[in-house]
């Protein structure tokens, strides 16, 4: 327990926030011309000596995706018969979407209470500082790590990760490894440590009713010219009723596996709305095992100065939220067949998909091992999650890589990540290290055999 002593006086200290504080100096907005620049910087001056002080091996890659950020891995082979962990954290941060709260600068960290606030501290450089530290106290109170390490960096995870499955195709051989133990999204709640295994995907569908040039009188045209807001309305309708329910059987997953539906028995979910989603299943169900299709945005004319006119155009955008096992291969074509079946062919559908579905069978031999060596340490239970609600590029790690993957979030719901005044939790920092510490800790002193396949354990 002295190694676990030392994660928590490591916080305590106050040693970690000074830490945190020089890496949210850097404005690493992935989409602003200025923002690559702090990328750099940020590689060479922060990523690189703390990769080298774990006594890695330090590469920089060009992305082969031209839209996206440079790739920084560090390697740390200690035995080729001891199991190599694959690490993952993204650099890059998103830029401002308004002011923050008491005149805070986004770009320095401030402390108010347990919160601590600045840019990136809970997406994502609180998160991959936490397991940097966490290696960096093993390394130093074993004189080993007792397994293998790759450290893989990206600069584009806010813009959709352009380029990474590429990348991870071409060098498999350099991320080759056992599992993948990451961090980022939030744990379940602030008070419940959380494992997760995988993500949602994720597709935004633009409904697009173009009917007229402009608008026409409302009482000269209604009643014989169609009217693209309400037939917008009722489109949606017959995608996703007024009460969350999809009403397309092929937005949908084929079922909800019992291993996934026995590990979210007796997970909670604050505040949910009753009313909403699919009846037959339990909130946790509803959000992390099963689909949802949400309205994004939805416009016709002017909402605030409304005239007697029926407008000319209506649009929406909507998003289909999916868990692993779906069929999205054909989301445009079903939905425009079910439309015009139902009196809608005028509506026009476009797709954008964005990260994909994935995760790490529940019933795994790297999550077993994980749960018990948290268990241990946590004063409760730890939470697992078969994925959590969002977006994150696991299929990388899942689909090209073929890695187990492990995600143990050191943030929480109500972190404000992409918004103004995003913070880290202190408490949730301290444990977060701690548990880390512990991981990675087990991971040199007991590892469970070798698994390199996923894919070939059930749900």
């Amino acid at each position: 327990m002295e190694l676990l002593g030392q994660a928590r006086a490591h916080v305590d200290s106050g040693a970690l926030f000074a830490e945190l504080a020089g890496l949210v100096a850097y404005p690493t907005v992935s989409d602003a011309a200025d923002g690559r620049a702090a990328i750099q910087a940020y590689f060479d001056e922060v990523l690189t000596p703390a990769l080298t002080a774990l006594g890695c091996e330090v590469t920089q890659h060009v992305n082969p995706d031209p839209a996206g950020g440079p790739f920084l891995v560090g390697v740390r082979l200690e035995s080729a018969e001891l199991p190599t962990l694959l690490c993952y954290g993204h650099a890059d941060v998103v830029g401002e979407a308004g002011p923050w709260g008491e005149g805070r600068d986004p770009w320095t960290l401030t402390a108010d209470g347990d919160r601590w606030y600045g840019r990136g501290t809970a997406d994502n450089k609180g998160q991959h500082l936490i397991n940097l530290t966490a290696l960096r106290l093993v390394l130093a109170g074993r004189g080993r790590l007792g397994f293998n390490l790759k450290f893989l960096f990206e600069t584009g995870e806010e813009i959709g990760s352009p380029g990474l499955a590429e990348f991870a195709a071409q060098e498999k051989e350099l991320l080759a490894a056992d599992v993948l133990i990451a961090s980022d999204g939030p744990r379940l709640d602030a008070a419940t440590p959380t494992l997760f295994l995988g993500a949602r995907g994720g597709i935004r569908i633009g409904l697009d009713v173009d009917l007229h040039p402009g608008g026409h009188h409302s009482g000269n045209w209604g009643g014989v010219l169609r009217n693209p807001a309400t037939t917008l309305a009722g489109a949606i309708a017959s995608l996703v009723d007024g009460h969350g329910r999809v009403q397309v059987p092929e937005l949908l997953p084929p079922e909800l596996p019992r291993s996934v539906r026995e590990a979210l028995a007796h997970v909670v979910v604050p505040e949910p709305d009753d009313t909403w989603g699919d009846p037959r299943l339990t909130p946790a169900e509803r959000l992390y095992g099963w689909n949802t299709l949400e309205v994004l945005s939805l416009a016709a004319a002017d909402v605030d100065r409304p005239v007697n006119a029926i407008p000319g155009r209506a649009r929406a955008v909507l998003q289909l939220r999916y868990v692993a096992g779906t069929d999205v291969g054909r989301i445009a074509p079903v939905l425009r067949e079910h439309l015009a079946a139902r009196g809608f062919p005028m509506v026009s559908v476009t797709t954008e998909a964005g990260f994909r579905a994935s995760r790490t069978p529940v019933g795994n031999p790297w999550v077993s091992w994980a749960r018990t060596a948290l268990n241990e340490v946590a004063d409760r239970p730890v939470a697992l999650l078969p994925n959590f609600g969002g977006g994150l590029p696991n299929h990388v790690f899942t689909d090209v890589l073929g890695l187990a993957t492990l995600w143990l979030p050191h943030s929480y719901p109500g972190c404000n990540q992409h918004a103004p005044d995003e913070h880290l939790l202190a408490p949730v920092a301290r444990e977060g290290l701690v548990l880390a510490t512990a991981l990675f800790d087990a991971l040199g002193s007991a590892p469970p055999a070798h698994q390199k396949n996923p894919s070939g354990w059930s749900e």
